[in-house]
């Protein structure tokens, strides 16, 4: 399997409070993360669980956590809680 189509297989899921604790964690930590969050996201829908993703960015050992939804697109908004900090869209 290529790199491209492993990645967009979930890694793994957490609950909403572990996905709530690791994005304020790691919107508390950057300032300018949490307002880039703001502005392109809107609030995700209740549920139980979400799932997470492997970074793809090349050395980075980071998870992705859902954010919210992208605005505008048909996509989960994540970021990634390694060394990248990088935003994606799932």
């Amino acid at each position: 399997m290529t790199s491209n189509v492993g990645q967009s297989y979930p890694y793994s899921s957490e609950t909403e409070a572990e996905r709530s604790a690791a994005i304020a964690g790691l919107t508390g930590a950057k300032e300018d993360l949490a307002t880039k969050v703001a502005a392109e996201t809107t609030p995700l829908d209740a549920r139980d669980r979400w799932w997470t993703w492997k970074c793809p960015t090349s050395g980075c050992r980071g998870i992705l956590h859902a954010a919210g939804y992208a605005r505008d697109l048909h996509a989960v908004y994540v970021v990634c809680d390694g060394t990248c900090g990088k935003t994606f869209l799932r």
